[in-house]
């Protein structure tokens, strides 16, 4: 044990990759494949780990299919009977609206007889542009642009974006209708609440008593007013799950943080690490967080916890874009918390989202400890500026601090661990 703490990034690299293995559908997907229908199966999907989806499922599943997927630019995958097609993330493009009409024509005209297996996963709402008739695809684009810039949690974000869709919010598998609709889906929502994943396409919302208007006041959300106008309108609410047309419909959860981190634990226990899971559901502003798990773990460090142990946590925070800079949720968590533990001895700490992309550039997070902030002004780094800037990969590429492992092929959202020996 004592060995491998003297490379703390390997250890907290290795306790990465198993969170993602856990993720991975070909660990996930065996156990939730339904019976096979007397007519059709016609598989759609949408999210950046949705092509892996396919794959897998193609590979295990005996009978005929057909269907159609849309993915992330980068994120495709080589199937022999469904349809993969790319498009843009985190902000929707014309790809992203052809692709979805794709996916509405292969589910068009079905029987009772048919079987939908839809395969959901993080990244699915940008990927599925669908806006509402009388808008074009340049108001979605303006109203996914809003949002991510606000700061507001997911799950805000989501109630928003199914207010401005003709897919999301269970509307696609509405489209399906009669034919029963199988939602497989990988969480990357804290809480796996599985009708926020993608915004819910196949997985309906109950939600028409939402007060929109209040929830743009609360996040001060400035919207063009005939977008304003759409969302807030009680006509634009999703359609009840207790509407008869969902009755066969069937949801599973293949993957989550939760299910993640606990393999994560798992792991930490096999090297001698006793493993502490804070929580799956960490949201809010990324620099915010940053700060509160650096103060959690110097506390921990200075109780008396037995050492080594490794401080889990997952979930999604979000960043308040104020300046263009290079970054992303995990890179600016983690420059919040560097700052939060500068001088810290035998203190290591990661923060990577499990779909292997943070933010902006190529990365999928960066590696921390007592010594990065003075490493950071020593290449002529002002933290605090970087961090106002929303410039964290520029600071963690400078010292060479940056993780970029390339896509996963699954996206659970965050992954954090603290490493104190």
């Amino acid at each position: 044990m004592s060995q491998n703490i003297k490379d703390p990034k390997a250890v907290l690299s290795d306790l990465y990759q198993v969170a993602v293995n856990a993720a991975l559908p070909s660990m996930t997907l065996s156990q939730a494949l339904p019976e096979k229908p007397s007519g059709k199966t016609v598989v759609i999907g949408a999210g950046k780990g949705a092509a892996q989806l396919a794959k897998s499922f193609e590979d295990q599943w005996d009978g005929e299919i057909s269907g159609t997927i849309v993915t992330r630019y980068g994120y495709g995958e080589t199937c022999d009977r469904l349809n993969v097609l790319e498009a843009s993330h985190p902000v929707p493009d014309a790809a992203g609206l052809k692709a979805t009409k794709n996916l509405i024509n292969e589910i068009s005209d079905l029987s009772k007889d048919d079987l939908v297996i839809a395969l959901m996963c993080g990244g699915g709402s940008a990927l599925l542009a669908a806006p509402p008739e009388g808008f074009t695809l340049q108001d979605e684009i303006e109203l996914n642009q809003t949002l991510l810039s606000s700061g507001a949690p997911i799950s805000v974000m989501n109630t928003i974006r199914r207010r401005f869709s003709t897919v999301k919010g269970g509307r696609l598998a509405a489209l399906a209708h009669p034919a029963k609709v199988v939602s497989l889906v990988v969480s990357d929502i804290p809480g796996d609440i599985l009708a926020d994943v993608a915004s819910g396409p196949t997985v309906p919302a109950e939600e028409r008593d939402v007060d929109i208007a209040k929830l743009l006041e609360t996040y001060k959300i400035e919207l063009p007013d005939r977008i304003k106008a759409h969302v807030t309108a009680p006509e634009s609410a999703p359609p009840s799950p207790s509407d008869v047309m969902f009755s066969t419909h069937e949801t599973h959860l293949l993957a989550s943080a939760r299910k993640s981190l606990d393999a994560a634990a798992a792991a930490a226990r096999e090297k001698g690490i006793t493993p502490i899971v804070l929580s799956d559901r960490f949201e809010g502003e990324s620099r915010e967080v940053g700060r509160i798990v650096g103060a959690i773990a110097q506390e921990f460090t200075q109780n008396g916890t037995p050492k080594p142990f490794v401080l889990l946590s997952g979930g999604e925070t979000t960043v308040t874009i104020a300046h263009k800079g290079k970054g992303g949720p995990n890179t600016e968590f983690l420059l919040s918390l560097a700052m939060q533990i500068e001088g810290a001895e035998n203190l290591s700490a990661f923060s990577a989202d499990t779909d292997g992309i943070d933010g902006s550039e190529d990365n999928a997070g960066a590696f921390a400890d007592g010594t990065t902030i003075a490493r950071m002004r020593s290449k002529g780094i002002d933290p605090n500026e970087h961090l106002s800037r929303n410039n964290a990969w520029t600071a963690f590429d400078a010292v060479g601090d940056v993780f970029a492992p390339g896509p996963t092929g699954t996206n659970v959202n965050d992954f954090r661990a603290v490493l104190v020996w």
